[in-house]
């Protein structure tokens, strides 16, 4: 079993949490897994970017998930526009209470798109029809929706199909793609549009499929120019300012998740607390052939993700790999030293940010290997909710990149990682890059920021929650300023 036990340490546990309760209030950027491992850069339609997971405010009727794929994808990148894997499977993990990280239930997606009428040789000078395969416009090649899904829940040998052949939302284009192709009633690409792409479960709640406007946003370039984002940073810049991902947005009754089967009991508790992750699997054979792929064999996890900047700040280059196709009950046995003594923290020293924070030898040493040097228990106990909503409200014993989610309290990072409840509507509910970045590296005690403050775009209070995708025609990255 992955647990691991606690530790007394100083005041680095009771700071950390000061700093985050600190953080909830405030709402601001948002954190994020792009291009992460070595590997899974080679293969962005399966490339988990966000995992977002937040119960109905005030009533904890539903809970909402948010896992998005495909990071950096460029809104006027056709003729063959971004689309989710017909050869991946998606899935969404949700484990339960304090002592396992084994999945409750499961919900897997697997999608599928339709392929083009293929026009013989000898007719193609004379076909003048659409929806065909000798299309040059790809969004002409095969009537809309071009791609479909369907959801399966799993929980333990039970298997449960809530939706089949569900429609994928399509990419913004440009108006003459609507017009032609979708024709959506209002004659654009606008939120009603997208919203006829949200349907119901069979048993309850909802799902969206489709590309979204990506809510991370972090100045990326003084990020991975060896953290270069302190004092001299002039100009931070949001490093996904007009990018695309691709979505799936689950609304899950919360009677379904509790073990009694009925709604959550108010306050907190472990029993009712929920490990959300989200992850891309892969066939283990690909055949190649002249005409397509084949795939055969059993599913490969490729890449995964909970909690924002696991992989990204806390894993080595030497792991990252490894961490995708690992689960997270494996992760104190096989990662342990990275939550524990964070590499972060040494090169952060390396390339001076203490001594431009003019922060101590001792204080970096406690930074490095936690107070009593056994280990920086205070990550430890953030990601656990050890000390949320307050001291000692949680007593988690498993460790792992997952998302707690207490469905009796409203959410609030690190309880959850809500898309509703910002300071701003182009604000997420918390900074999680900052309270992250101010936990490594300060134990809670300096706050650290990356300096980008909000979103390119509004969120919505209602699904799918992320806003419209960008149009290619006239919002993709090559528009004259």
């Amino acid at each position: 079993m992955n647990t691991i036990r606690h530790k007394k340490y100083s005041s680095f546990g009771l700071a950390s949490a000061v700093l985050l309760a600190a953080a909830l209030s405030a709402g601001s950027a948002s954190a994020s897994s792009h291009r992460e491992a070595p590997a899974i850069a080679e293969d962005p339609v399966a490339d988990n970017t966000d995992v977002y997971a937040w119960v109905t405010p005030g009533t904890h009727e539903f809970l909402y998930v948010v896992a998005n794929w495909n990071p950096l994808e460029e809104p006027s990148g056709g003729p063959n526009f971004h689309k989710f894997g017909d050869d991946v499977l998606y899935e969404v993990h949700i484990a339960r209470g304090p002592d396992s990280l084994e999945d409750v239930v499961t919900y897997q997606i697997r999608f599928y798109s339709k392929r083009p009428t293929r026009i013989d040789r000898d007719d193609i000078a004379e076909e003048e029809g659409l929806f065909n395969g000798i299309q040059f416009f790809r969004q002409l090649s095969a009537e809309p929706p071009q791609q479909f899904y369907s959801v399966i829940q799993k929980m333990g040998r039970h298997r449960r199909v809530l939706i089949e052949d569900a429609p994928v939302a399509p990419p913004n284009i440009g108006p003459r793609t609507d017009a032609v192709v979708y024709q959506p009633e209002s004659g654009t690409y606008d939120d009603d549009f997208a919203a006829t792409f949200i349907r119901d479960l069979h048993g309850g709640g909802r799902v969206f499929a489709g590309p979204r406007d990506d809510g991370f946003y972090v100045d990326l370039g003084g990020a991975f120019d060896l953290a270069n984002i302190t004092w001299d940073r002039k100009k931070p810049v949001d490093g996904v300012s007009g990018f695309n991902v691709h979505s799936i947005v689950l609304e899950i009754p919360t009677k379904h998740l509790t073990e009694t089967g009925k709604a959550p009991k108010a306050g907190p508790s472990d029993e009712q607390t929920l490990g959300v992750w989200a992850s891309a699997s892969r066939r283990k054979v690909s055949i190649r052939r002249k005409r397509r792929q084949v795939q055969l064999g059993p599913w490969v996890q490729v890449s995964r993700l909970g909690l924002p900047l696991v992989n990204e700040v806390l894993i080595g280059i030497q792991d990252k790999d490894l961490y995708n196709r690992s689960h997270p009950r494996d992760d104190l046995e096989r990662f342990g030293p990275y939550f524990l003594f964070p590499t972060i923290v040494k090169n952060a020293e390396v390339v001076g940010i203490y001594d431009e924070l003019e922060v101590g030898d001792d204080t970096v040493e406690a930074l490095k290997r936690g107070p009593d040097g056994k280990g920086r228990f205070d990550i430890v106990d953030a990601i656990n909710l050890r000390n949320y909503p307050h001291e000692g409200a949680h007593d988690i014993k498993t460790v792992g990149d997952v998302l707690r989610v207490d469905m009796g309290i409203d959410s609030a990072f690190p309880n959850g990682r809500p898309l509703v409840g910002g300071a701003a509507p182009n604000q997420e509910q918390a900074d999680v890059t900052d309270v992250l970045l101010t936990l490594i590296l300060s134990g809670g005690k300096i706050p650290i920021s990356d300096n980008v403050q909000a979103n390119d775009r509004d969120f919505l209070p209602k699904m799918p929650f992320l806003p419209l995708p960008f149009q290619g025609f006239n919002e993709g990255h090559g528009v004259a300023p």
